[in-house]
């Protein structure tokens, strides 16, 4: 392999320095798998105590830091994110294969999210209320939870970790942050700028590793307070069970399996529009994915018949090329599950119409171009969520029927429909049994000063980002005054 000039020693970042880990571990470009992108220190379970430990020192000072030094903190590493998104957007491209275009978007996001979070930090308000009691004042008030461990997923290195970090901080919490094994080059970078932001020693802490030591240790420890996931079902009920049995706070984000509704009076290039943006831009590889394509029957064919021509005019390359439209899949074993899917989609019965052919471009990268199936749906491929880029398409007979089609999961973090009818949409965004709804939208694309998280299978717990990330980073004290 070749190495880059970029990014070779990521280091734990742990009470205010940087460590080496105990052993080393490995990042390549999907692109271009000759070259490492970074090689990073690999914690253990005792390195990962002593950044549990130097949160809990931490905790009690920073958690008494007045709100403008919190906002000040924020809004420098939100500053300095936004100065240099064109650098962490191309070391984003290059560990986990999103377009360049994309990973710019997602590295001005990030910086975006610590700027409004450094606002939330001075918002942070109380109430006071009469009690029923003569001359007692009651106020109500929210303080920070503790230690927060984060363990964070690889589809958004730079983002997703933003929406998690920022408001702990800015809600008076210290942190332990645990990346994806896959991008330890972005959740380094992304340190790296937190570590130069005035934070004391010990209130934010990087620990990189394996999720079987450093995020097993960080959800069995009794002293980390509140944890926050996002990744697999089968992680998050692993976490959420040691979780409880010490009663820590959990917050929990773990994918889905996304209806977008495609009804016969939709503007149907909009609509294939919004199925091939939120099916397969990032090359899927988004738990806000629309993998299930629900159409009504008299647009049902020619609905298939344009996506699948958009489809064959997609380019599949190197994350850094200039016009390419879809990257790699981010590692070897991903593909080889994406290349399994295509065979148990074949296996049961579901139409191949499009893709799903690996592909060789100019460097050697895990290339896949996209597929698109008919199905039904007792299929796997439209119940199972996939996380490549691989979509089927469910005939419904009228909207009733694609409503029961898409609410026919176990997942519910959001839906799409398109549609021209104001009463269709409005009934749909009432009865859709998701989190979040979107009317001729692409399913995966959202704010980050409004809610985010699903019902169900997919998320368990308070609501991430925007004003509502208070009410997984803080505690309400009620007090209670004789006047």
């Amino acid at each position: 392999m070749k190495r880059s000039d970029l990014q070779q020693n990521a280091r734990q970042y742990i009470n205010g320095r940087w460590e080496t880990g105990v052993t080393t571990g490995v990042s390549e470009n999907p692109s271009d798998t000759r070259e490492v992108v970074a090689e990073y220190a690999r914690a253990d379970r005792s390195q990962t105590e002593l950044a549990i430990r130097a949160a809990v020192d931490a905790f009690a000072h920073w958690s008494q830091s007045t709100p403008q030094r919190r906002a000040d903190v924020l809004d420098r590493i939100g500053s300095e994110i936004l100065a240099r998104c064109d650098a962490l957007g191309a070391l984003l491209a290059r560990e986990e294969g999103k377009t360049l275009a994309e990973a710019i978007g997602e590295a001005t996001r990030a910086g975006q999210i610590f700027k409004f979070f450094a606002g939330e930090a001075l918002r942070g308000g109380g109430e006071i209320l009469a009690s029923v009691r003569p001359g007692v004042q009651v106020d109500v008030t929210r303080e920070p939870v503790g230690v927060v461990g984060l363990i964070t997923p690889w589809n958004f290195p730079l983002a997703i970790p933003a929406w998690k970090i920022a408001p702990a901080l800015a809600h008076g919490n210290s942190v332990v942050f645990k990346p994806a094994e896959l991008v330890p080059a972005c959740g380094w970078a992304l340190a790296e700028i937190i570590s130069r932001a005035g934070l004391p020693a010990g209130t934010f802490n990087l620990v990189m590793g394996s999720g079987r030591e450093v995020g097993q240790t960080i959800a069995d420890s009794p002293l980390v307070d509140a944890i926050s996931f996002t990744g697999s079902v089968a992680t998050g009920e692993r976490i959420l069970q040691a979780a409880a049995a010490r009663r820590a706070k959990v917050q929990l984000e773990m994918g889905g399996k996304n209806p977008l509704v495609v009804l016969a009076d939709a503007d149907l290039d909009r609509a294939v529009d919004c199925a091939l943006q939120g099916a397969y831009f990032s090359t899927g590889q988004r738990c806000t994915a629309s993998s299930r394509l629900i159409v009504e029957a008299p647009v049902h064919d020619a609905f298939v018949v344009r996506l699948r021509h958009r489809l064959a005019a997609l380019k599949v390359g190197h994350a850094l090329e200039r016009g390419i439209d879809i990257g790699p899949v981010v590692d070897r074993r991903q593909l080889e599950q994406n290349q399994a899917w295509l065979a148990i989609a074949n296996d049961e019965g579901a139409e191949h119409v499009h893709g799903g052919e690996l592909l060789e471009r100019p460097t050697p990268g895990h290339y896949m171009n996209p597929a698109l199936f008919l199905a039904r749906p007792e299929h796997r491929v439209a119940r199972e969520e996939i996380f490549g880029p691989i979509a089927c398409v469910l005939r419904a007979d009228d909207y009733a029927h694609a409503l029961a089609l898409a609410n026919d999961t176990p997942f519910g973090l959001c839906a799409g429909i398109c549609t021209s009818s104001l009463a269709q949409a409005t009934h749909f965004k009432r009865h859709a049994r998701v989190g979040m709804t979107m009317v001729n939208l692409p399913t995966a694309g959202v704010d980050y000063h409004v809610p985010f998280g699903g019902r169900r299978a997919s998320s368990y717990g308070p609501r991430e980002q925007g004003r509502h990330a208070a009410e997984f980073y803080t505690t309400v004290k009620t007090g209670y005054v004789l006047a």
